[in-house]
C-alpha cells in the first residue's frame, strides 16, 4: 500500500502573487529536512503540498515528525493512495484505517471532490464508504455530531487519499521568506524562545553568543550549542558566533560605575552583535527580552541599551510572562536544557544593585572611561563560529 504526507498550508495561501516564493520556499526547506532519511518527490497542487518517499526503506513516522516542524506547514496527515475507481477506495479505505477502525465504536466520512472529473459528488462519495465500513466493521456506527473518528476522502488530481485525523503543523511562513537577523543567544529560557518565535515569522537566523572563559566553562558553550540545535530543528541550519567577552566585563568593572555595569555590557553585547549580523548580511537583531522580568529590561535600561545600536532590534518576548516562555519553551524541548545549571556571561559580575532607571547622558559619561572601538575590534578578531544542524 503507498503511504505519502498531505500537506496543508497555512498564512500562505494568503499571499496573492507572492504565493509562489513562498510555495517554493517552503518546498526546499522541506527538501532540506528530509534528506538525510531518503529520496522524495516533493510537490504542490490545489494548495496542497505532497510528500512522497521514492525509497522503501524510509521512515515515514520520522519522516512525518520532521515535517511537523518546518514553519510554513498547519497540518499534515499520512494518507494511503487509491486509484480514482470506488472499488479501489473502498477496500483502501477499510485496509488503511482497519487498526484506528477496530478500536472505536462511532465514525462519520468527510469527502472531497477536488477531481471534478470524478463521476461522483462528495455526499455520494462519503455515502458509500460509509456504508461500506458499516458492512466490514459491525463495532461501528455513524456519529455526525461527535464521532471517534472521521473517516476523510480526498478525491485529488494524483489519485484518491484516504487518512484520518490531519495533525497540527509548526504554522508559521518558511524561514527564508522573512529576511536574516542576529539572535543574541544565552543559556537561559528566554533567548531560544525568541529565535523560534523570529523563525516562525520567516526569519533566516544567526547566533551570537557571549562567553567569558575562565568564568565560564567550555560545557556552558555547548549547552548553547545544544539549545541552537533544538531551535534549528524548526529554524535550519544556522552559524554561531562565539565572542569572547571576559575582557570587557573586566574592563567594565575596573573602570565604570557598578550601578552601571550592566547596561554598559549590554550595550557592548548589541554593538558586537550587529557587526557580526551586518557582516552575515542581516538586517536586525532580536534579544530574550521581556519588560520588567530584570533590571536590564525596565524600559529606561532598553531605551540606554538600544541607543547603541543602528539596527532594529526586535524583543518577541517584550510582553510575555515568565510562564508564557517556560511553556513555550517546554513545547520546543528547550526548557530541560536551559535550567542547566551552567553560568553565563550575563550572570557573571553582576552588581550588587542595578540602576534600573539609568540615565543615557550619565550612562556615556560611565562608558567614556573605556576604548570601546579596541575592546570591539579585540573580541570580534577572536570570535570563533560554528555550523548548527538539526540532526547530528
Amino acid at each position: 500500500m503507498q503511504e505519502i504526507i498531505l500537506i496543508k498550508l497555512g498564512e500562505i495561501v494568503l499571499k496573492g502573487l507572492n504565493r509562489q516564493s513562498f510555495s517554493a520556499a517552503l518546498i526546499r526547506n522541506m527538501r532540506r529536512r528530509l534528506n538525510h532519511l531518503g529520496r522524495f518527490q516533493i510537490r504542490e497542487a490545489q494548495s496542497t503540498i505532497y510528500v512522497e518517499p521514492l525509497d522503501d526503506s524510509i521512515d515515514l513516522e520520522e519522516a512525518a515528525e520532521l515535517v511537523s516542524k518546518v514553519f510554513g506547514v498547519i497540518a499534515f496527515s499520512r494518507a494511503c493512495v487509491a486509484e480514482k475507481e470506488m472499488p479501489k477506495i473502498l477496500e483502501a479505505t477499510a485496509d488503511y484505517l482497519r487498526g484506528q477502525l477496530s478500536s472505536i465504536s462511532s465514525f462519520k466520512v468527510e469527502s472531497k471532490r477536488s477531481d471534478k472529473r470524478f463521476p461522483l459528488k462528495s455526499p455520494e462519495i462519503s455515502a458509500q464508504v460509509g456504508e461500506y465500513l458499516l458492512e466490514q466493521f459491525p463495532n461501528l456506527h455513524v456519529d455526525v455530531h461527535e464521532p471517534d473518528l472521521i473517516v476523510r476522502v480526498e478525491i485529488r488530481d494524483f489519485g484518491a487519499y484516504i487518512h484520518g485525523q490531519p495533525l497540527p503543523g509548526a504554522g508559521g511562513i518558511p524561514v527564508g521568506t522573512g529576511g536574516r537577523a542576529a539572535i543574541l543567544i544565552s543559556g537561559g529560557i528566554d533567548s531560544p524562545v525568541a529565535a523560534w518565535q523570529m523563525a516562525k515569522r520567516g526569519l533566516e537566523l544567526t547566533a551570537v553568543h557571549f562567553a567569558s572563559p575562565p568564568y565560564t566553562s567550555e560545557r556552558a558553550e555547548q549547552k548553547v550549542v545544544e539549545l541552537l540545535e533544538k531551535v534549528s530543528q524548526y529554524a535550519g541550519r544556522m552559524f554561531m558566533f562565539t565572542v569572547p567577552f571576559a575582557k570587557i566585563q573586566e574592563e567594565i568593572m575596573a573602570k565604570c560605575p557598578e550601578e552601571y555595569f550592566t547596561i554598559i555590557m549590554r550595550r557592548f553585547m548589541v554593538r558586537a552583535a550587529e557587526r557580526i549580523a551586518r557582516r552575515e548580511e542581516c538586517e536586525a537583531l532580536i534579544t530574550g527580552e521581556s519588560l520588567g522580568q530584570v533590571a536590564s529590561q525596565t524600559l529606561p535600561a532598553i531605551v540606554c541599551t538600544d541607543a547603541a545600536a543602528t539596527m532594529p532590534v526586535f524583543r518577541p518576548l517584550i510582553g510575555s510572562d515568565k510562564s508564557e516562555i517556560v511553556a513555550t519553551a517546554r513545547k520546543i524541548d528547550t526548557f530541560d536544557l536551559s535550567i542547566q545549571p551552567y553560568e553565563d556571561c550575563c550572570t557573571v559580575f553582576t552588581p550588587k544593585h542595578p540602576n534600573t532607571r539609568p540615565d543615557l547622558q550619565k550612562v556615556l559619561e560611565a562608558e567614556a572611561a573605556l576604548d570601546c572601538e579596541a575592546l570591539l575590534d579585540d573580541c570580534i578578531a577572536r570570535t570563533t563560529v560554528r555550523k548548527i544542524t538539526p540532526y547530528h
